[in-house]
């Protein structure tokens, strides 16, 4: 993943040991420097290269400012009380809107004379008092102060750089839509205006027009002899007449030109019946083999589906899918059979192959239905999200949480997986009573604390968040 950068700041207060500053400044740049690209003062430019007076806050913000276009979020670190106006005029003056984390180092009960307490504790009190006043958000860590070679600041450190990439990741953010949503799936209509409102655009292409770029396409085409292999390679398509392999590649070839030029993240397509009766495959496999390649790809133009996906890839590196919650497994409450026909990323099965698509066969023909996934998913951990927008309230809002894939085996077809999530009936009811879509969002890794914090906190989203 590409690394991020951030801007650190420094606290420092004149009647407290500044020498403190000094060290703490080396041995947290340190630290941070394995993880991150770090912007901040110099000891040249103020003393120990803290903040402390309004001069010091000017010389910060105008570094900071400088290199808005590559600061990602900003630290702030006290090894000593720090002054608090300095830092919150700091980064008012950068004028920077990105994730702030608050770091406070602890004292040494041993050392608390007036040359070696730090009183950072309080401190970060006063710090935090004033950018709230500021109205500047911030994050704080999980201990009100912490060693910095502690475990705890590792994670508040992984979990900070998850937050950065999330509200990185949605700024200016481009989805597309694929062809119309399928008419009975009213379950999946969005609004573009509240996605606009809150920075996100939604870009738009007929399947009319996919098609006719897939006309001018050549089967013996090299382009299409590669992606042919790069299907094969990717999962057993042994049972896949050739012509559906190269209606797969060929789909693939102009998702993926569209993609590039109009720089989209995510898309959601028109996964049935129009691509199966004019063009004659299923189109799982090609969304199955974009969302493994970092372009979370929704089915059914679940548009919000696929912003989901997005987030949770964006936190995790780690590709998405898109699920039904579709049946109860046997009595037990907290579980719930995870299904799709499916689109499944192959890197979250245990085993995949490409096959007909059952459902759909029965009324277009089975030749026409070949690019289903079908696998189990992988025991794991996971996330799930669902956002969606509520046209009464005007606002994107959503659900996320944390289960378990289990072994708990199903004799069916399509991509399955049963997940258990505790107090199930609880959150399917919250689901039920407030609108939300038939499809949720999983992904292999456990980033729900930072996804809340960014969507909460950073978006101003409401997020029910289940655990």
């Amino acid at each position: 993943m590409e690394k991020l950068t951030i801007g650190l700041i420094i606290g420092n207060r004149g009647f407290f040991p500044d020498h403190l500053c000094k060290e703490g400044r080396e041995k947290i740049l340190k630290i941070l420097s394995k993880k991150f690209d770090v912007i901040t003062l110099t000891e040249k430019d103020t003393k120990f290269g803290s903040i402390e007076t309004y001069q010091d806050a000017k010389k910060c913000a105008e570094l900071l400012s400088k290199n808005r276009d590559k600061i990602d979020g900003i630290i702030v670190s006290l090894p000593n009380f720090g002054d608090e106006k300095a830092v919150a005029d700091t980064i008012k003056l950068s004028g920077l809107s990105v994730p702030v984390l608050i770091h406070a180092f602890p004292d040494d009960i041993d050392k608390m004379d007036v040359k070696n307490r730090r009183d950072s504790f309080c401190g970060k009190i006063s710090v935090c008092n004033v950018l709230y006043q500021y109205g500047i958000k911030f994050t704080l860590t999980e201990n009100h102060t912490e060693k910095i070679e502690s475990d705890e600041f590792k994670r508040d450190i992984d979990r900070f750089e998850k937050i950065c990439r999330i509200v990185k990741g949605l700024k200016n953010l481009k989805l597309g839509a694929i062809g119309a949503r399928p008419d009975a799936f009213k379950t999946v209509r969005y609004s573009e205006k509240i996605l606009e409102k809150n920075g996100i655009s939604v870009d738009v292409i007929d399947l009319s027009e996919i098609f006719a770029r897939i006309s001018k396409i050549k089967d013996d085409d090299l382009k299409v002899k590669k992606e042919i292999e790069k299907f094969r390679n990717y999962m057993e398509s042994k049972e896949v007449p050739i012509q559906s392999l190269i209606k797969f590649s060929k789909l693939k070839i102009v998702i993926e030109d569209w993609i590039n030029k109009n720089d989209i993240r995510a898309i959601g397509f028109q996964c049935w019946t129009s691509i199966e009766e004019n063009f004659g495959i299923v189109p799982c496999a090609v969304l199955s083999y974009l969302s493994d390649s970092l372009v979370p790809s929704a089915c059914e133009v679940d548009i919000l589906g696929a912003l989901s996906m997005y987030i949770l890839q964006t936190a995790s590196g780690f590709p998405s899918a898109i699920v039904d919650l579709n049946n109860n497994y046997k009595d037990e409450k907290d579980k719930v059979v995870l299904f799709h026909c499916s689109n499944f990323p192959v890197s979250i099965l245990k085993k995949s192959k490409i096959s007909y698509q059952e459902i759909i066969s029965g009324s277009v023909g089975k030749e026409n239905a070949y690019g289903a996934v079908i696998g189990e998913m992988k025991k794991s951990y996971f996330t799930f999200l669902r956002l969606s927008t509520d046209d009464n309230l005007g606002i994107i809002k959503g659900y996320l949480g944390e289960g378990n894939i289990t072994d708990d085996k199903i004799n069916t077809f399509g991509g399955i997986g049963v997940a258990e999530i505790k107090d199930l009936q609880k959150l399917l009811k919250l689901i039920c009573e407030n609108g939300f879509e038939h499809h949720t969002v999983i992904n292999l890794s456990q980033v729900a604390d930072a996804v809340e914090e960014s969507l909460v906190k950073y978006k101003n989203w409401p997020i029910y968040y289940h655990y």
